[in-house]
């Protein structure tokens, strides 16, 4: 008898990639605003956190609107995690655009046009349209089948009732294919979008919870409507002005929000669609939502990014700017001047700043115990001792890193948990950036364009 080798069925029921980020769920306050020691993803930098929180709850009351916000700190020192962290704590309703300074260097669009597109991804306009709609419960769908296929298109009627009142609705073809499509049957609670034919199946009538085909795992109990059958329901969509603004372009087209390839949008264009979002107000139709736009590794724009930033947070729609850097006094791109984090002083003049200080020992520790859970990695606790003492050492990134190069040494030695050896081994075989400058410090000569320059009294060179 021949023994079958069946293929190992894996489950894919979880396909998501686990970011550098991806353990964060919010900047972990209490309703105090201050900031615990470890939630949502958050561990240590209370002051940032906390004062992060109160720039969140501006925005939330609408308080603040053109302001901007600088996260300046160390590398490593979690600036880009407390951006996240109030991206999640915003919700979905409140656009959050993110790009780094480089992104705008691009051979495709002029710089302060990346600049306009990212500062309108970052404004929200919550558009509110009242539609008929029926909403009922099916007591009754009969459908007239053509005797002879192709001699006539399918009819029938549809009863729907209230708790009031019964009607009864001629179907169409469009209409049987979409009743069909959605599976609806006697004892299902609809609604019918009449502008669009659109249905929607709500649940199941309580009337038919005792029928013996109406029970499911995934069965939902609805009460049969009240009053009349045909209602105003006000519907509410949030778009952001660049989404509207790739919409009316008549170049690019409403696909380009799905290719990205949007290109320069004109201003007249844009001019429009102002007035037209300004008159949506006054009606009381839509309302503007100023979101956040953060621009990571804000040192990478130049002086006439920096000049266009100024004017742009002057506008009456513009959103809250939040900027991160972790330069110190560098030269400003695009001058031979220096200036505090490589920013000129009247952009800084206009800058609440929020500083993140280095991680203690302790807090380390909790940040890769985090990141273990995250990375579904099983480490004993003289490993997450000893990788905690190299992520103090050298950096917390480091750390991180080995992570995941440990739990694979582990796995190919069959073994169910990280231990000291396993971290030990990646730590030699992957360099730290400590180790490598040494590494290079010593073999310079063996390296093509060495510039170190060579010392004959020992003393170190300054440059």
């Amino acid at each position: 008898m021949v023994d079958l080798k069946l293929p190992e069925i894996k489950d894919l029921t979880r396909i998501e990639r686990i970011g550098a980020h991806s353990h964060i769920r919010g900047l972990g306050l209490d309703d105090a605003l201050e900031a615990r020691n470890v939630s949502q993803g958050m561990v240590g930098q209370k002051s940032a956190r906390k004062a992060a929180g109160i720039i969140l709850q501006m925005i939330k009351e609408g308080k603040i609107a053109g302001r901007a916000v600088l996260l300046a700190g160390q590398p490593g020192t979690g600036k880009t995690a407390i951006a996240m962290g109030m991206a999640k704590a915003l919700g979905d309703e409140t656009p959050f655009a993110m790009m780094a300074g480089s992104e705008i260097f691009s051979l495709e669009m002029s710089k302060t046009e990346a600049l306009t597109q990212a500062f309108r991804s970052a404004i929200g306009v919550r558009i509110k349209e009242e539609t008929e709609i029926l909403e009922g419960e099916v007591v009754e769908i009969q459908i007239d089948r053509p005797a002879v296929a192709g001699a006539a298109s399918k009819t029938g009627k549809l009863t729907l009732k209230t708790t009031d009142m019964e009607t009864v609705y001629d179907l169409g073809t469009k209409m049987i294919e979409a009743l069909g499509k959605e599976k609806v049957q006697s004892g299902d609670v609809i609604a019918i979008d009449k502008a669009s034919g659109k249905i929607t199946k709500l649940g199941r009538s309580f009337a038919r919870s005792r029928d013996y085909d109406a029970m499911g795992p995934q069965t939902r109990f609805v009460q049969c409507p009240d009053g009349e059958l045909q209602k105003r329901k006000e519907v509410v969509h949030v778009v952001t002005l660049h989404e509207i603004d790739v919409i009316n372009s008549r170049t690019q087209g409403f696909l380009a929000l799905f290719t990205g390839d949007t290109g320069e949008i004109l201003s007249e264009v844009r001019e429009q669609i102002d007035s037209k979002v300004a008159e949506w107000r006054e009606e009381g139709k839509a309302e503007i939502i100023p979101g956040v736009l953060f621009i990571d590794e804000v040192h990478m724009l130049d002086i006439e990014c920096f000049s266009y930033l100024n004017r742009a947070l002057e506008n009456e729609m513009a959103p809250i700017l939040v900027v991160a850097t972790n330069r110190g006094i560098t030269r400003i791109r695009g001058t031979n001047y220096r200036g505090p984090h490589g920013m000129p002083i009247d952009f800084l003049d206009r800058l609440l700043i929020i500083s993140t200080q280095p991680y203690t020992e302790e807090e380390i520790r909790q940040i890769l115990y985090i990141r273990c859970e995250e990375e579904d990695v099983e480490m004993s606790g003289d490993a997450k001792l000893l990788l905690t003492k190299i992520g103090y050492e050298t950096s917390l990134r480091y750390a991180i890193h080995l992570i995941t190069a440990a739990a694979l040494a582990c796995q190919k030695r069959k073994g169910k948990e990280v231990d000291i050896e396993d971290v030990r081994r990646v730590y030699e075989l992957f360099m730290d950036v400590k180790r490598s400058t040494q590494f290079m410090m010593d073999y310079q000569h063996q390296f093509m364009f060495n510039e170190i320059p060579e010392v004959n009294d020992g003393s170190a060179m300054a440059e």
